[in-house]
């Protein structure tokens, strides 16, 4: 998100009260959201097909580099196989970028409406599940146009991708708090997206990854949720137990973690913006 006036998301401040009533905290987070949304396409001519955009150029690239240049005879259907590697990813990327500065692009409203301010993380997390619906949209369609079908397991999608975003939440309330004190925890985050796209199955599958490292591997639960997602949408089955347990266990105590470290975080954020 970028920092604007309070009043172009039309809030005025609220009473003591007020803001503490989930139906204002509501309101206030449906604003953050398409606030964020409309400022970043407002423009650009292509709009909202750059969220469209980036993945097609990203899969075309990582298609004819692995298909002609190395290729890997081991992966059907290359295109489809990236794309599946690819949305969570992004996902993950834009989500963690905006959460991170999120609070210092809102300064203005952190410091004016009185409410609880990890509501501005969240809500820069939320916004970019409007991205990841459109590219997730996308990547059904290229699922089809493959030859691929629904199946009975597409249901878990759901619990994987949310999961997903349950954790980016958590992370990012660790991130924002932390980038209000140190402003340049925003450029290490930029370069771990750079480690993380090589640490994510993306262009290349789990088994190709040495076994005793797999366990080690499959904690980030970005690479679990690419690796449950061709699962379901590939291979026509359900993710393993051994699969889900991380994506589980970690989205939720990163959750917990990241409620702890805001709240410690939170008193002198006003103070340090």
């Amino acid at each position: 998100m970028r920092g604007t006036n309070p009043a172009a998301v039309n809030l005025a401040p609220p009473s003591a009260s007020g803001p503490r009533e989930s139906g204002n905290l509501a309101f206030l987070l449906q604003n953050l959201v398409l606030k964020d949304f409309r400022i970043r396409y407002r423009n650009m001519s292509l709009g909202v097909l750059w969220s469209i955009a980036n993945p097609l150029v990203m899969m075309g690239v990582l298609t004819f580099v692995f298909t002609r240049i190395y290729p890997n005879p081991a992966v059907s259907n290359f295109a489809v196989f990236v794309l599946c590697g690819l949305v969570p990813f992004n996902f993950y990327s834009l989500s963690l970028n905006a959460g991170t500065t999120s609070l210092l692009d809102n300064q203005s409203l952190v410091k004016r409406v009185r409410c609880p301010r990890r509501i501005f993380p969240i809500a820069a997390v939320l916004s970019n599940c409007l991205h990841f619906l459109i590219q997730i949209a996308l990547l059904f369609a290229f699922v089809f146009a493959f030859g691929y079908r629904a199946n009975r397991f597409w249901p878990w999608l759901v619990i994987i991708w949310g999961l997903e975003v349950f954790f980016m939440c958590g992370l990012s309330l660790i991130t924002s708090a932390l980038d209000v004190y140190y402003r340049d925890v925003r450029y290490l985050v930029e370069a771990s997206n750079a480690v993380m796209f090589w640490l994510v199955p993306i262009f290349y599958s789990l088994q190709m990854v040495p076994q005793q490292f797999r366990p080690l591997y499959l904690l980030n639960p970005i690479a679990a949720v690419v690796v449950a997602g061709r699962n379901v949408l590939l291979e026509g089955k359900a993710p393993p137990a051994e699969l889900l347990a991380p994506i589980v266990i970690v989205s939720f105590a990163f959750f917990a973690v990241g409620f702890a470290v805001f709240g410690q975080l939170e008193r002198n954020l006003a103070d340090n913006l």
